[in-house]
């Protein structure tokens, strides 16, 4: 029985947590396929004028260059940026249009689409 209720308890929180991350995937993609589609670069400062909020206010995304800044809109720890990069990287893991997926200085999460 406690077998049961652990995994009930994993499946619970995985199908939460994807749907919060479904939208930044979603947000964030489309600023890849611009790239290979719309835009050669968003330009050094050009990029703040696209940025994009999702929904829930956790999350804006902002194209730099060629690089996607990702920031989270609340006071974390480092903790939760290394946690919100790797699960960018295993989503663009396979993804030839990502270069790295990386904490950049500022400690945001950049996504390097630099050619």
């Amino acid at each position: 029985m406690k077998i049961i209720l652990f995994y009930l308890i994993v499946f619970i929180l995985i199908i939460g947590c994807s749907q919060n991350n479904n939208e930044l995937f979603e947000k964030v993609d489309l600023f890849v396929e611009s790239l290979e589609t719309t835009y050669e670069s968003y330009g050094l400062l050009g990029g703040t004028g696209h940025s994009i909020t999702t929904s829930d206010g956790l999350y804006t995304i902002t194209p730099i260059g060629r690089l996607i800044n990702v920031k989270i809109q609340k006071v974390v720890s480092d903790d939760e940026y290394i946690k919100l990069r790797k699960i960018l990287e295993h989503h663009y893991k396979n993804d030839t249009r990502v270069n790295e997926v990386y904490i950049c200085q500022a400690g945001t999460v950049m996504i390097d689409c630099r050619n």
